[in-house]
C-alpha cells in the first residue's frame, strides 16, 4: 500500500485535518478511497459522504406506493465496511420530516419506512433508537408529540413533525437506501436527510501486545501466503535482538527478527534455499521508541524497509519454486527455542488482516495486552508547553497549564476586545492567602517544582499577540501590591513600548521598539523574557533583542497582584502615560496570552479551576482573530470542497461542517470589528 491505513495514522505523522487518501485493508484487495479526516478532538474523526441531498423531498407513487431513494458514496460499500470494522464508533445521523406520512406505524403496525444497511439488510429501528426496537429517538425517550406512538410521525398529523437521530450501530452501517411507504395518499409529504458516516478511531493501530520474557509468544492459524506475502508492524523494544515472528514447513520457513540493535532480518525458503534480506540502520533500533516494519515478498522479488531508510530488494530465481509452503502455527515472539523479543509490538497485518494480538495476549501467560510508552515516540507532536499523557491505547496532550487548545496543544485560544472592555486576572483566587501553593506554582516559574516563598519573581516569561488599528492602547499591564508594575503598550506612533517598574529607579525602564508600526491591523507576536536583570524581546519573527535593566535597578518584581488585559483598573497610583493610554482602552484582538504558566484568556473562555481568578467587564468574543501567524490559511482548490473542480465537489450535502470548526479570520479595520465569515451547509 502507498496510502497510510487510517485518518488515525495520517494525525500521528502530525498531520491536520484535510482529505486524504488511506487504504483500509493495506495490501488487501481493496483500492485506496479519499476520506476527509477530522483532527481537532482527541480521537480522530473519518469522513465518507454520499449525494443524497439534504432535505430531499419524497415523491409519492400510486402503482408502487414505493418511493425508493439511493444513495451513492464516494466509496464502495466494502471500503466502508473496512473503516467501520476498525473504529472503536461510528455513527450517522438519518431524519424524516413529514406531513401526514407515517414512519414505523408504531406500536404494532408493519412499518411504512425502512432503511438498508450492509449487506443490503433492511433494518425497522430509526436514528436515536438501537437494532431490534421498532421506535424512533422520541420512543425511546419518552417525548413523543403523542404518547400512544412511538414516532413523532406515526400520529399522522397535517402539521410537519420530525423524527431524527444517529444511527450508531456500526455493524449496519452505512444507509444505503431508504424505503419510504406512506406517501401516496392526498396531503401527504415527506423529506428524508441522511448525513455522512462519521467514525471514530481505529482500533487496528493501536492493537499491541507486550512481551514481558525471552520465551513469551502469541500463536496464530498458519500464514497463507503460498505466493505473495505482506507483513507490516510496528515494534518498541531497549533488548539489541530477538525474533518477531516465524512460519515453519517441511523445509520452507519464513522468518522476521531483530539481527542486532541496528539491523532487522526478513528470510525465507520456498524450497531454492534460504534467503535473507537484512536492513542496517544508522542509528540504534533499540531506543524504546517505535519502528515501523514492512516485508514483502511475491514469486518476482521480496523486499524489506525500516521506517524510512531504503528499501531493500531482492530479485526472484528465474526458475525454481515459486510456492512458499507452511504448516506449523505462526508464531509471534519466541519459538523453537530462539531467543524471543522483548518488547512491544503492535498493528501487525499479515496480507491485509490485521492480528488481534490484545485479545490473544489476554489468555496467554508472559505477554500483556497493549503497551506503555507512546509519548518516548509522539511526545514531540504535543507542542507549546503541552504535556504527552500515555493512554491505554495511545497517547493524548494535556494543554492545561498553555494557552493553547486542540489534540496537539497548536489552536491559539484568544479574543476580540470592544473598546472599554477589560479583563483581571488575580494572582490568588479570592478568599485566599496570597502563600496560596497553586497561585504561587503557575506564578513563580515554568517549572512546577520551583516556587518563591513571597511571591517576589526573579524572572518571567510572557508571551501573546495581538492586532489593532488604535493607538495608544495599553494591552498588558501587571500590578503588584508594591509599587512595581510591567506594561506593554502601544503608543500614540503605533511603535511598541515595553515598560518594568522593579524599584531602585525614579522612573520606569523602558524598551521602545520604534522601527515598526504595529497599530497596522495585522496580527504580531510578542515574547518577553527576564531573568534577574538581563531582558530578551523577540517581535514576530524578527531575531531576539537583548536588554539589561539599569544597575539601580531591583531584579525582582515584588508581590504580582493581577493581570490586566485591554485596560487597567486598579486602585491606587498610576504611572501618567499609562493612565493617558488607558482611555478609552484597547480594541482589538490578543490570543495566546501566556504569563509563566498562567493563561487569563484561556481561564476566561476554557472553564477550568483557575476561572475563579478571572473577572472580566463586558462581553469576551472568543475568536483568532490576533493569532500570529494567521492560523487559518485559504484553502486551496483542491481540498476547498465548494470549489467547482474539487475532487468531492459531488457530495457536498451531508449536512457536516468541513473545516475545523474554528472561526474564520477576523480584523479591525477602521476602528470597527470586521467578521469574514466561510461557507458551511447547515442541516435544519
Amino acid at each position: 500500500a502507498i496510502h497510510e491505513l487510517s485518518c488515525e495514522a495520517y494525525k500521528h505523522l502530525g498531520k491536520t485535518s484535510n482529505y486524504y487518501w488511506i487504504d483500509p485493508d493495506g495490501s488487501g484487495a481493496l483500492g485506496p478511497l479519499k476520506v476527509y479526516c477530522n483532527m481537532t478532538e482527541d480521537k480522530v474523526w473519518t469522513t465518507v459522504y454520499h449525494d443524497l441531498q439534504m432535505q430531499t423531498p419524497v415523491a409519492g407513487n400510486s402503482l408502487e406506493k414505493l418511493s425508493v431513494l439511493q444513495l451513492n458514496y464516494s466509496a464502495t460499500m466494502d471500503q466502508i465496511s473496512a473503516i467501520t470494522s476498525s473504529a472503536e464508533y461510528c455513527e450517522q445521523f438519518i431524519s424524516y420530516s413529514c406531513k401526514m406520512s407515517r414512519l414505523l406505524n408504531t406500536p404494532e403496525g408493519n412499518p411504512y419506512t425502512w432503511w438498508v444497511g450492509k449487506a443490503n439488510e433492511k433494518h425497522y429501528y430509526w436514528g436515536g433508537s438501537g437494532p431490534g426496537i421498532q421506535k424512533c429517538a422520541c420512543g425511546i425517550e419518552r417525548n413523543c408529540t403523542d404518547p400512544k406512538y412511538y414516532c413523532n410521525c406515526d400520529a399522522d398529523y397535517k402539521q410537519w413533525k420530525k423524527d431524527a437521530g444517529m444511527l450508531s450501530y456500526k455493524e449496519h452501517l452505512p444507509v444505503s437506501q431508504i424505503v419510504v411507504g406512506d406517501v401516496d395518499r392526498p396531503g401527504s409529504e415527506a423529506k428524508i436527510s441522511v448525513g455522512p458516516v462519521r467514525c471514530q478511531g481505529d482500533r487496528n493501530y493501536w492493537n499491541a501486545a507486550s512481551f514481558v520474557t525471552s520465551s513469551s509468544y502469541l500463536h496464530f492459524s498458519t500464514f497463507q501466503g503460498e505466493t505473495s506475502a505482506d507483513i507490516s508492524f510496528y515494534f518498541k523494544t531497549s533488548a539489541s535482538d530477538g525474533v518477531f515472528l516465524e512460519n515453519l514447513g517441511n523445509t520452507d520457513f519464513i522468518k522476521l527478527e531483530l539481527k542486532s540493535a541496528t539491523e532487522v532480518s526478513f528470510s525465507f525458503d520456498v524450497g531454492n534455499g534460504p534467503v535473507e534480506i537484512v536492513v542496517r540502520s544508522p542509528s540504534q533500533l533499540n531506543d524504546d521508541q517505535w519502528h515501523r516494519v514492512n516485508a514483502e515478498r511475491n514469486v518476482k522479488q521480496a523486499s524489506l524497509q525500516v521506517d524510512q531508510l531504503p528499501l531493500e530488494v531482492r530479485k526472484a530465481p528465474t526458475e525454481g519454486h515459486t510456492r512458499l509452503e507452511l504448516y506449523s502455527q505462526l508464531y509471534v515472539g519466541a519459538a523453537g527455542g530462539q531467543r524471543g523479543f522483548l518488547g512491544c509490538i503492535r498493528s501487525l497485518r499479515m496480507n491485509g488482516v490485521t492480528l488481534d494480538l490484545e485479545e490473544r495476549a489476554k489468555v496467554t501467560p508472559g505477554v500483556k495486552p497493549g503497551c506503555s510508552g507512546h509519548c518516548t515516540s509522539y511526545g514531540m507532536y504535543c507542542a507549546n508547553g503541552g504535556k504527552c499523557v500515555e493512554k491505554y491505547n495511545g497517547y493524548s496532550c494535556d494543554c492545561s497549564r498553555t494557552a493553547y487548545d486542540g489534540p496537539f496543544c497548536i489552536k491559539d485560544v484568544g479574543a476580540f476586545f470592544e473598546e472599554g472592555m477589560w479583563l483581571r486576572y488575580n494572582f490568588h483566587s479570592p478568599g485566599t492567602s496570597m502563600k496560596d501553593l497553586v497561585s504561587r506554582t503557575l506564578l513563580s516559574s515554568a517549572d512546577p517544582e520551583i516556587t518563591v516563598p513571597d511571591l517576589n519573581l526573579n524572572k518571567e516569561e510572557l508571551s501573546f499577540s495581538f492586532s489593532t488599528t488604535k493607538s495608544p492602547c495599553v494591552l498588558l499591564y501587571i500590578s503588584s501590591y508594591t509599587q512595581d508594575f510591567m506594561a506593554v503598550l502601544v503608543k500614540p506612533s503605533g511603535n511598541l513600548q515595553i515598560r518594568y517598574s522593579l524599584g531602585g529607579t525614579k522612573e520606569p525602564y523602558n524598551i521602545d521598539v520604534d522601527h515598526r508600526n504595529m497599530a497596522n491591523g495585522q496580527p504580531h507576536g510578542v515574547n518577553i523574557t527576564r531573568n534577574g536583570r538581563d531582558i530578551v524581546l523577540q517581535l514576530d519573527h524578527y531575531p531576539p533583542t537583548s536588554y539589561s535593566l539599569p544597575p539601580a535597578s531591583d531584579t525582582q518584581f515584588h508581590s504580582p497582584k493581577a493581570l490586566f488585559l485591554g485596560k487597567v483598573i486598579e486602585i491606587g497610583k498610576i504611572d501618567q502615560d499609562i493612565y493617558k493610554y488607558n482611555t478609552p482602552g484597547f480594541t482589538g484582538c490578543l490570543s495566546r496570552v501566556q504569563f509563566n504558566q498562567i493563561a487569563p484568556l484561556k481561564a476566561a473562555l476554557r472553564p477550568t479551576n483557575a476561572s475563579s481568578h478571572v473577572h472580566i467587564q463586558g462581553e469576551l468574543v472568543e475568536s483568532n482573530c490576533g493569532a500570529s501567524p494567521l492560523t487559518i490559511p485559504p484553502m486551496s482548490a483542491a481540498t476547498d470542497p465548494w470549489h467547482l473542480d474539487s475532487a468531492s465537489a459531488d457530495f457536498p450535502y451531508n449536512g457536516q461542517a468541513i473545516g475545523d470548526g474554528v472561526n474564520r479570520n477576523s480584523a479591525i479595520i477602521g476602528g470597527r470589528k470586521t467578521i469574514y465569515f466561510f461557507k458551511v451547509f447547515c442541516s435544519m
